[in-house]
C-alpha cells in the first residue's frame, strides 16, 4: 500500500511515545537539542499538552500546545507541530493542528501563536491554515572541536561560579533570570514567573546542566548567568541574562565564555542557540564566539 494511503490517527501522548515524538521534533533540525527524557518530562508539566500522530505503529508527528500562563493578556496559547519528512503531505500536520486547536479552544484560548521553520513549505503550511507571519528568530551553531576565543578578563570584584554551587538555594539565580526576561524582545507582556514555577519548569529541567551553567557574582551577589542544556554530546544555550543594574559591563559574555570553555573541555561536539532577530546585544556576543546562522523560524499567530 502506498505510504500516502496508509491511515493514521491522532491520540494523546504516552511515555512510550517519547523517542518517536522527539525524533519527529528534531527531524530536519540538527540544531535542536531534544531528548526523549525531556519530551516525557515536558508532557508531565501542568500547562503543557502533547498529541502524537501514529501511523503503522510508528509515531510520525506531534503537536505541543497549551496556555501561556504568564501572559498579562488573557486567553493566549501556544501551538507547535512537527511531522517526519517522509510522512508529510498526507494531512497529518493539518490533523494535528486541528486537534490541538480544538483542545486549546476548550481551554479558553482565543489567540494562538507558534513558530514555523523559515522554509517555503513550512511558511506555506502556516499561511494556508490562517496563521499570520510575525517575528523572526534565528538558530546559530558553533563547532566546539575548534578553538574558542580566549576567556575575557574578569573585572575586579567579579567572581565566576557554576550554578551547581546554588543547588541548596537557587533563588539568587532566579532573580537574575526574572530581571533578564523583562527585557527580552517579544509580542506579549508577561508577568514575572513565580519562583515555584521557575524551579519546576526551568531549574529542575532534566537536561539543565548546572555544572556548565555559569553565574557571575559581584560582591557575592549573582548579577549574570549563562544557562546550558545538554544531551550528552551537544550544548544548547538556554538563556543568558544580566541584572539591569549590571548591563553594559560584558558580564553575560564573560559567563557564556566560561560556560562554553567548560563544555569544550568536557568534549561536547557543538553548541547551538536561538535568538530573536531584534536581540542585537546577544547576536553580537554570539558572533564574537564564532556562532554562524544555520536556520531561521518565524512566529505565526491566529485568532481561534
Amino acid at each position: 500500500m502506498p505510504m500516502t494511503a496508509t491511515p493514521y490517527h491522532i491520540r494523546p501522548f504516552t511515555p512510550e511515545d517519547a523517542a518517536g515524538a522527539a525524533e519527529a521534533y528534531r527531524a530536519g533540525r540538527p540544531h535542536l537539542v531534544v531528548t526523549p527524557e525531556v519530551t516525557n518530562w515536558l508532557a508531565g508539566l501542568p500547562h503543557y499538552h502533547l498529541l502524537v500522530a501514529e501511523r503503522a505503529g510508528q509515531v510520525v508527528g506531534s503537536a505541543r500546545f497549551g496556555p501561556v500562563t504568564e501572559s498579562t493578556t488573557p486567553h493566549q496559547g501556544f501551538l507547535n507541530v512537527s511531522v517526519l519528512p517522509a510522512h508529510r503531505g498526507a494531512g497529518i500536520g493539518t490533523a494535528l493542528v486541528a486537534a490541538a486547536e480544538r483542545e486549546l479552544a476548550a481551554l479558553g484560548t482565543r489567540e494562538v501563536h507558534g513558530w514555523a521553520d523559515g522554509t517555503p513549505e513550512a511558511l506555506a503550511f502556516a499561511a494556508a491554515r490562517g496563521y499570520r507571519k510575525g517575528r523572526r528568530a534565528q538558530f546559530a551553531g558553533r563547532d566546539l572541536t575548534t578553538p574558542l576565543p580566549p576567556l575575557p578578563p574578569t573585572p575586579p570584584g567579579i567572581e565566576l561560579r557554576p550554578a551547581a554551587d546554588f543547588l541548596d538555594d537557587p533563588y539568587p539565580v532566579y532573580l537574575v533570570d526574572i530581571d533578564g526576561t523583562r527585557s527580552e524582545p517579544g509580542d506579549l507582556a508577561l508577568e514575572d514567573q513565580s519562583y515555584e514555577s521557575w524551579l519546576a519548569e526551568i531549574w529542575n529541567r532534566p537536561d539543565q546542566d548546572h555544572t556548565l551553567t555559569m553565574v557571575a557574582l559581584d560582591g557575592g551577589r549573582a548579577v549574570a548567568f549563562s544557562a546550558a542544556q545538554t544531551d550528552g554530546r551537544h550544548y544548547w544555550s538556554a538563556f543568558t541574562a544580566t541584572s539591569s543594574t549590571h548591563r553594559g559591563r560584558g558580564l553575560a559574555k564573560l559567563a557564556k565564555a566560561h560556560s562554553l570553555h567548560r563544555a569544550q573541555a568536557r568534549g561536547l561536539l557543538a553548541a547551538y542557540t536561538n535568538n530573536d532577530a531584534d536581540n542585537a546585544p546577544m547576536l553580537a556576543i554570539n558572533d564574537w564566539f564564532g556562532y554562524r546562522v544555520c536556520a531561521e523560524e518565524w512566529k505565526h499567530s491566529r485568532t481561534l
